[in-house]
């Protein structure tokens, strides 16, 4: 983390260029103090707008402006290259240089993947729904890379200890896959505390992708740092973002 930024700690190639925001060093008055990144969430446009120029001219200064999409907790990828503004898709892949990937959350659990080679990067938005939906399959085969040459960063969600699930949740994830009991511990009759990341790198391992970052944070559990859609209801929303670097070129 360096100040109100987070930058993720993996062992990315020197041309893949990631960071992720906080809540803190923006405009937006409560109770979207204060980087609120979306539009959609009834924060004052003009405020939102001039969070979106300090994302651009922050501590790893923006290229040019993240392709936002609209986030409908699905599983579709929408390739940068052939991007139109307001896409409906739920992640992003990008091959050409300073086009920046770029995913809103507040408790859902945003992916970055690069490519070993700095040949390709991505962003993904999933909360319960996308992952057990493919989410994380379908980014990884739009990349078109073999999951043992991505490295995959897991960016600020909901933990463990604080995200209550019915058992319907539990249920779809158990249907798929036996190991995602693990990720389960129950809480009380019909409720149980579900480990959005533990589910996230088990889906990852089971692809082939096996260097994995990030995943220790906690939205809910850390109200001065992050927005947390559970916790607070109305809030604002924070950016992953990712990007190659157009003064390197891939090795």
């Amino acid at each position: 983390m360096s100040g109100q930024w987070l930058i993720p700690d993996w062992d990315a190639p020197s041309a893949v260029r990631a960071l992720a925001t906080t809540r803190g060093g923006g405009v937006s008055a409560a109770p979207y103090a204060s980087l609120n990144l979306a539009t959609h969430v009834g924060d004052d446009p003009r405020s939102v707008a001039s969070n979106r120029r300090r994302l651009r001219q922050g501590i790893l200064p923006l290229p040019d402006d993240p392709l936002w999409l609209e986030q409908v907790h699905g599983t579709r990828v929408v390739a940068a290259e052939h991007y139109t503004e307001g896409a409906e898709a739920d992640a992003c892949v990008a091959r050409t240089p300073g086009r920046v990937c770029a995913v809103l959350s507040a408790d859902c659990l945003p992916l970055l993947f690069c490519a070993e080679d700095a040949s390709v990067v991505a962003a993904a938005h999933a909360g319960w729904r996308g992952l057990s939906a493919g989410m994380i399959e379908a980014c990884v085969a739009a990349t078109a890379t073999p999951p043992a040459r991505l490295l995959a960063w897991l960016g600020p969600a909901i933990g463990a200890q604080a995200y209550e699930v019915g058992d319907e949740v539990r249920a779809v994830f158990c249907q798929q896959d036996a190991a995602a009991q693990r990720a389960f511990v129950p809480q009380a009759p019909g409720k149980w505390l579900c480990d959005l990341y533990l589910l996230a790198r088990q889906r990852l391992t089971a692809l082939g992708v096996h260097r994995v970052s990030g995943g220790g944070h906690c939205t809910f559990s850390d109200p001065r740092r992050f927005y947390s859609y559970r916790r607070d209801g109305v809030t604002g929303r924070m950016a992953s973002c990712i990007w190659l670097d157009r003064g390197s070129l891939p090795v």
